[in-house]
C-alpha cells in the first residue's frame, strides 16, 4: 500500500518525517507527498500528480526505501 498524503510536516516527534526516519527499511515502500495541495483544484495540477503517481507505480521497485517522493 502507498500512502498518498498531503501531510508536509517534517518536524517534531510525531511528525510523519519522524516515523519514516525511524521506521523506514529498505524494502518500505515510498509515502508519495503532494507538493500544494492548495492547487489540487487545479485541472493541470491534478493531471501532473495523477502523471507522476501512475510513474511511480508502475516502476514501483525502483522506490523501495525511498521514504517519501514529492509530486509533482
Amino acid at each position: 500500500m502507498i500512502l498518498l498524503t498531503g501531510n508536509r510536516k517534517m518536524k517534531g516527534e510525531d511528525s510523519l518525517e519522524q516515523v519514516l526516519r525511524e521506521e523506514n527499511t529498505l524494502t518500505s515502500l515510498p509515502v508519495v507527498t503532494i507538493g500544494n495541495v492548495d492547487r489540487l483544484y487545479e485541472r493541470d495540477y491534478q493531471n501532473k500528480c495523477v502523471d507522476r503517481l501512475v510513474e511511480i507505480a508502475m516502476d514501483i521497485e525502483n522506490y523501495m526505501g525511498a521514504r517519501r517522493i514529492f509530486i509533482p
